[in-house]
């Protein structure tokens, strides 16, 4: 409870039967965006995979997964943390090209996660992949793929205000571009977290790079699995959102691992074990393609579009009893 924010004097500007109008309205029209925006196909994507495939979501390597066995043939399976990995070998089964990419809407529980005003244990996201060149392996192609993903959020926001006028908040369409390095060194006396909130207070809407890399503190600004992004060309979304008067983030994303940066990043994190899967196998061989993905977060999205001040009030999930009553007390209704 100590992490719940409760904003001065907060009321929906939404009724409970029009926020669930207005989630339709906020993932119909971003989805189209996005895929217009990135140049997406959607798919369908599991829910569970097998515990010994190496195809789930490590995340930052110590979440639990949930599991179970299969009463058919007593094998294990386990429901995903997400789809990082799955993703880009559906590119492959699915002879993607070039310029080409995938979205789904990816289902997950994060029994691990926290629960606060932006975190649940339930996971609702769009998961995108695309396959990239050799030659756009680079920074510029990654600003210009973010740039095009906060294009997609402004517009819906647009859309959004158009049709409901009393959720007046703009969002700053430019992204202020800056590395965790960097930002240790703007706010050295600052913890990770009081760096994002500070720069995203200052630029409004910002991309943080390269997280996963250890920085001249020691420390890493946040943990990401050695195994999908490289560390070097991936970042966080993030928008200042005026109701929480926080930072928001809505989106985790990067270019991919090739053969080096995998083989750079399991060493360090004493991971070559995990060489054993066929997934990584295939991007060291170059089987699979080079691609550029992450993930969007639905609720999130939902949450920050239509001004809500708590992740509940736009999904259905399961909270503690304190924090409904204490949210109810003060004007946030949970689904």
């Amino acid at each position: 409870m100590a992490k719940l924010i409760i904003p001065e004097n907060y009321r929906s500007a939404l009724t409970l039967r029009e926020t669930q109008h207005a989630i339709k309205f906020v993932k119909d029209t971003f989805q189209k965006a996005l895929a217009f925006a990135v140049t997406l196909d959607r798919v369908t994507a599991p829910l569970i995979v097998r515990k010994d495939s190496g195809i789930n979501d490590d995340l930052n390597g110590v979440e639990r997964k949930v599991d179970f066995d299969i009463k058919l043939d007593g094998s294990e399976a386990e429901v995903v943390q997400s789809l990082a990995k799955w993703k880009r070998m559906a590119l492959y089964r699915y002879s993607y090209s070039v310029g080409e990419g995938i979205y789904t809407d990816m289902n997950a529980i994060r029994r691990d996660d926290d629960m606060d005003n932006i975190h649940s244990i339930y996971v609702d996201q769009w998961d995108w992949e695309k396959v990239i060149s050799r030659q756009q392996r680079t920074v510029e192609y990654l600003k210009d793929t973010v740039k095009s993903i906060v294009k997609a959020i402004v517009y819906t926001k647009r859309q959004v205000r158009m049709r409901y006028p009393a959720l007046g908040a703009k969002i700053c369409e430019e992204p202020y571009f800056i590395t965790t390095q960097e930002l240790l060194e703007r706010y050295p006396d600052l913890s990770a977290k009081e760096r994002e909130r500070a720069i995203a207070k200052e630029k409004k809407t910002v991309f943080l790079m390269q997280i996963g890399k250890i920085l001249s503190n020691g420390e890493r600004h946040d943990g990401r699995a050695p195994d999908y992004d490289d560390w070097e060309l991936n970042g966080d979304i993030i928008f200042w959102d005026e109701v929480l008067s926080d930072a928001f983030e809505i989106s985790s994303m990067g270019i991919r691992v090739d053969a080096d940066s995998l083989k750079t990043q399991l060493e360090e994190c004493g991971a070559n074990d995990r060489m054993k899967y066929d997934y990584h196998k295939m991007i060291a061989d170059g089987t699979l393609p080079l691609t550029i993905g992450g993930g969007i977060g639905q609720s999130r999205l939902c949450m920050f579009l239509l001004e809500k001040a708590h992740i509940g009030e736009v999904q259905n999930s399961v909270w503690p009893e304190e924090m409904i009553k204490t949210c109810k007390k003060n004007g946030i209704n949970f689904l």
